[in-house]
């Protein structure tokens, strides 16, 4: 120990011990050997040194190929969680847009006639660009929902409806009017959301209200299946409504005709994990929270397909015209969606030279 320099002192020592030059397996405790020499006591910059040492021999021991294989692995399956995520800030950012819009405005005729227009506007706008971005979206037929008058708008639910939030912001880009949406209760509970909420017209929807909904003249856009469709139902695109005609008793009480939408490839967008579902689906029941865990986000290609109308008909009773409705908007999955969905076929077709099933 005495022949060391200042130099094997910073290379040997480590901590509370003081390896020996020769064999670096043997280490004398320096508490136990007593207090340095000056000339060995360590600065911090050796110190620091030393600990960059350490950290070197650390990685030169570790497994970079496994590494890198694990990575590559599980980058996929953290993305598919990741991109739902992605959409909830995504509406977030909506909402403090909205919130930063209403105090703008505050003070400035504040309660007149389209007090939200150029909010509305603006979020439309950012959904298009994101539906184009994304999933080079189309909607095919948006003629068929009226420039004016009401009317009641119906679609299968996909695990997130981000076709619905297309369909809204292309109606209000281009047919100038903003559609009045039904939600679940539960998204009025959510923290922040109330103000988003009350810009893009969205109201939990009792029949009565509703009803004033359409009288006043406004579209009115529905899932029947609601979450419940949104959780539970798969690849197969099976309607889950439950025997719900509320939307039927609307347009039958305002006399209003009923328009069914349908997106193709809806859920080979996002998907919720079929793990426990049984389980889940009870446990939905009693608490009418959306528990299943969704994933994906895929850049698969969205077509919304606008069916025909089906004209009010006062001889149909809501339940008839419930059934009508699902019959037409089952036609329009077996028309426009092959079953059961596939992802890849989904984002193939996004490439040109990929037709797909649109007649």
């Amino acid at each position: 120990m005495e022949n060391l320099t200042a130099q094997d002192v910073m290379v040997l020592y480590d901590g509370n011990f003081l390896y020996d030059p020769v064999d670096r397996n043997t280490c004398i405790n320096w508490a136990v050997f007593g207090k340095l020499p000056v000339k060995y006591e360590l600065t911090m910059r050796e110190l620091l040194y030393e600990y960059l040492v350490w950290i070197q021999d650390t990685i030169a021991t570790l497994d970079l190929d496994l590494i890198k294989w694990l990575i590559w692995l599980f980058t996929p399956i953290v993305v598919m969680f990741l991109l739902p995520v992605v959409i909830v800030i995504f509406l977030y950012s909506h909402a403090l847009f909205c919130h930063i819009y209403k105090s703008r405005r505050r003070l400035v005729d504040a309660y007149s006639r389209g007090f939200w227009t150029g909010a509305q506007i603006s979020i439309s706008t950012f959904w298009e660009a994101q539906s184009s971005i994304w999933h080079g979206y189309e909607i095919i037929g948006l003629d068929k929902i009226p420039s004016e008058g009401p009317a009641v708008l119906i679609y299968y639910h996909g695990a997130l409806p981000i076709d619905c939030y297309y369909i809204i912001a292309k109606i209000c880009l281009y047919k100038r009017r903003m559609t009045r949406c039904i939600g679940d209760r539960f998204l009025f509970n959510v923290p922040g959301f109330k103000t988003l909420l009350e810009c893009v017209c969205v109201s939990p929807g009792s029949v009565a209200e509703c009803v004033k909904v359409l009288k006043a003249g406004h579209l009115l856009i529905l899932s029947p299946g609601g979450v419940r469709e949104a959780q539970f139902s798969d690849e197969y695109y099976e309607i889950l409504w439950n025997n719900r005609c509320g939307f039927a008793k609307c347009a039958v009480e305002a006399q209003v005709p009923i328009i069914p939408l349908f997106t193709q490839n809806i859920r080979e967008s996002f998907r919720t994990l079929s793990i426990g579902r049984s389980y889940l689906m009870k446990l939905y029941e009693k608490t009418r929270l959306p528990l299943a865990p969704i994933y994906g986000g895929f850049p698969v290609k969205l077509r919304t397909f606008v069916g025909d109308p089906i004209p009010y008909d006062p001889n149909l009773t809501p339940q008839q015209l419930a059934k009508k409705a699902e019959e037409a908007l089952r036609e329009m999955i077996a028309t426009h969606q092959k079953i059961p969905g596939n992802v890849f076929r989904a984002l193939t077709e996004r490439l040109s030279f990929h037709k797909a099933k649109t007649e």
